[in-house]
């Protein structure tokens, strides 16, 4: 009996794991981990994307390997140069551009309208929206992906993304804890250091999160970088003390993401494994892997770490419960995607009409 509990235990770690997958269809290797080890979701990138039927019946075969609820199939669809499938789809501009329009209510719409695409082909979480303040003009990673300069401007308008997303039954996602827009460095290659006091943190930089968690966004996704005020020495994805601001300052109760460990923001500075356990053991929810290679390492690292009780049963048992909750919310009544409807439900002349709106919007802008 306590060897099927413990089997149990090691098996329900597979739900804080997201993986990538190799191509534009499910590889055995791919279904295999997915379906053995009870993984909890998929990322997909622009080499998993042919076109919106393949996406689909792509999608449909992931959730095959399911054990009980649905698993999470997430994207980066924020529009502009982070959109990860764009034949077929409404393809959006940068964020910053749209925000200049000065129209929240264009953001809902444009949020609207990627969800009801998004879900025709079955995805139902987008890494997405980013609430960075774009302060750094020499900041490239973030850039004209951010909604503006001021956190009044940004917290407006990742508001009207989250609601544009969710009402469409999207889950949303919050990007990069606790902010980036100050960096210079870009945490795919390197660790960025960000020196700036609690104070200007909570007038600035969180604010935007602030607001996101009050329009009820379902993930925060924690970001790779230091910043001297929270902690001097761990980056913040990795910190205790980053992830006691999230849950218990901004009150934030839903599920905390990492973002990609395979970055070097990580791997350079702590090592696949031990990072995953350390993410964990700091408040992470869910880790978040770019390929199935690194999701076994890190997956591996935290059987590990159960095993030897650096994590704890009732720690693991509340970010399960907080996983299925959300699955239970938004997956519960899940049907596979019936592949036909999907040109209909896509609505092309809604975007090409919107997009129509965009140019005549930004015509009246520069004219007056």
């Amino acid at each position: 009996m306590k060897q099927q509990q413990r089997r149990n235990q090691l098996s329900e770690l597979g739900q804080l794991i997201i993986t990538g997958i190799t191509g534009t269809t499910l590889n055995n290797e791919d279904r295999n981990f997915l379906e053995t080890e009870n993984i909890g979701g998929v990322v997909l990138f622009a080499h998993n994307y042919e076109s919106s039927a393949q996406l689909a019946e792509l999608i449909n075969n992931i959730q095959q390997t399911r054990k009980e609820y649905p698993l999470f199939v997430a994207t980066d669809h924020e529009g502009g140069r982070v959109q990860r499938f764009k034949n077929q789809f409404t393809v959006f501009p940068p964020m910053n551009e749209l925000a200049k329009l000065g129209s929240p209510k264009l953001c809902f719409e444009a949020h609207h309208i990627m969800a009801q695409e998004l879900s025709a082909c079955g995805v139902n979480l987008n890494f997405s929206p980013v609430c960075d303040i774009w302060t750094n003009p020499n900041n490239k990673v973030i850039g004209d992906r951010s909604f503006g300069s001021d956190a009044d401007t940004v917290s407006k308008y990742v508001s009207a993304a989250i609601r544009g997303l969710q009402t469409a039954k999207i889950m949303a996602c919050a990007k990069h804890f606790p902010g980036h827009g100050s960096t210079l460095k870009d945490s795919h290659f390197d660790l960025p250091i960000v020196k700036t006091t609690m104070e200007e943190l909570k007038n600035s930089e969180l604010v935007p999160f602030i607001k996101a968690i009050k329009s009820r966004v379902e993930f925060v996704m924690m970001g790779h970088l230091i910043v001297d005020a929270i902690d001097q020495e761990l980056p913040c994805s990795l910190s205790k003390n980053a992830h006691n601001l999230l849950r218990k300052e901004l009150k934030f109760q839903k599920v905390i993401i990492s973002d990609d460990m395979e970055m070097k923001a990580i791997t350079d500075h702590h090592g696949m494994g031990p990072a995953t356990v350390l993410a964990l053991k700091a408040g992470t929810d869910i880790m978040l892997y770019r390929s199935t290679a690194s999701a076994r390492i890190g997956l591996e690292a935290l059987k590990e770490a159960k095993q030897k009780q650096e994590l704890k049963n009732d720690e693991i048992a509340q970010k399960v419960k907080r996983v299925n909750d959300l699955k239970k919310e938004y997956l519960a009544t899940y049907n596979p995607v019936y592949i036909p409807s999907i040109p209909k439900a896509f609505h092309a002349a809604q975007g090409a009409q919107f997009l129509a709106q965009i140019a005549e919007k930004k015509s009246q802008t520069k004219s007056s």
